[in-house]
């Protein structure tokens, strides 16, 4: 008789993966030299709209029209990423001719976003152009925080439990990223985001932005 084995053979999968992906930008530091002088003259001049915003000051939604042209590199690095990071659904690389609104934020001491996402485009993201020292000092919170798209229930009903998989273990809970100037940020328009409260007394820059088709 053959021999079998005695001990099981398990084999877990992370399936249905939520991309999240992070790029830093070539000559980061001129173009945040530029897009603060563009946007901090933008703030004056213009008052701030109200949409997921929790203090601070955030811009109409045409970036691309006044940004000049360290906003139209950052797009433009944006459309490049998102590019990269899409295919049809036999995994081959696709051309998409993608449109694009992007707007600014500014935040200071306490200023965060709420909870949302984007409807109606394929990807979303936020190009940091100041951290507001996060980078060195990540305890001054100001973190991108992205909540589970598989739901709560996991936390709930057990939250000192989680799956042994790739990616289980924030089921039911929430991931964050802490900002670093010249980083950009793109993921899925459907995922649930929001920004902490930002602890230290600087401004904290952004750009965010959102990719349709």
């Amino acid at each position: 008789m053959m021999n079998q084995s005695t001990e099981l053979n398990i084999q877990g999968h992370g399936l249905f993966p939520t991309p999240v992906v992070q790029a830093d930008l070539p000559y980061a530091t001129r173009i945040n030299e530029d897009l603060r002088a563009v946007i901090e003259a933008r703030m004056v001049s213009h008052p701030s709209t109200a949409h997921s915003n929790l203090g601070g000051w955030q811009s109409s939604w045409d970036l691309a029209d006044w940004g000049g042209a360290a906003a139209h590199e950052v797009l433009e690095h944006a459309k490049t990423v998102a590019g990269r990071m899409t295919c049809d659904r036999q995994g081959k690389a696709v051309q998409v001719d993608w449109q694009l609104n992007a707007w600014a934020n500014v935040n200071g001491p306490g200023h965060g976003n709420e909870f949302h996402t984007h409807p109606g485009s394929f990807w979303s993201g936020t190009y940091y152009v100041d951290d507001g020292g996060i980078g060195e000092d990540p305890s001054l919170g100001g973190e991108f925080e992205i909540q589970d798209p598989r739901g709560i229930a996991p936390a709930m009903y057990a939250p000192l439990l989680a799956f042994n998989v790739p990616g289980g273990l924030a089921a039911g809970s929430s991931e964050t990223i802490s900002p670093k100037a010249g980083t950009m940020l793109m993921f899925p328009a459907w995922l649930s985001h929001a920004v902490r409260p930002y602890l230290g007394t600087r401004q904290r820059i952004s750009i965010a932005f959102n990719l349709s088709v």
